[in-house]
């Protein structure tokens, strides 16, 4: 595993930026170990929620933590509000980052992940093979 520490500006979509990233140094498999900072916007669905809630204000990142495949992160996260009200759930693209994100990356050079439908659970779920030699 290689570990690639990284600062997120303002303005970045934490979500997104995370995933280019990965993609764009070549690798199909990561995971978020950490992360911290603070947010101007989150987007997060909740626990068996359809619909994504939105945040706004002076937002702090507590904790983020996930997978990063090919096809698609699925990362959580704990969020705090101003006033101190801690909110968690599935992060969603659309949460701009307000003065920093910290991010701890695991990239995973000898694997792949991909998001793969599961009967069982009927969802996209994580699936993981030894990356092919030449992809």
């Amino acid at each position: 595993m290689e570990m690639r520490p990284l600062r997120l500006t303002p303005g970045q979509d934490l979500r997104r930026a995370l995933e280019c990233i990965v993609f764009a140094e070549g690798f199909s498999a990561a995971f978020v170990v950490a992360g911290i900072g603070s947010l101007d916007k989150a987007h997060l669905r909740r626990a068996g929620a359809e619909e994504v809630d939105v945040l706004e204000g002076k937002l702090e990142l507590l904790t983020l933590s996930g997978s990063i495949a090919a096809n698609g992160a699925h990362l959580h996260a704990a969020i705090a509000t101003a006033s101190g009200e801690v909110v968690g759930g599935h992060l969603a693209y659309g949460c701009k980052v307000r003065t920093t994100a910290e991010v701890l990356l695991g990239l995973l050079p000898e694997w792949s992940f991909m998001r793969e439908p599961d009967l069982g659970t009927g969802y996209a779920e994580l699936s993981i093979r030894p990356r092919q030699p030449g992809s």
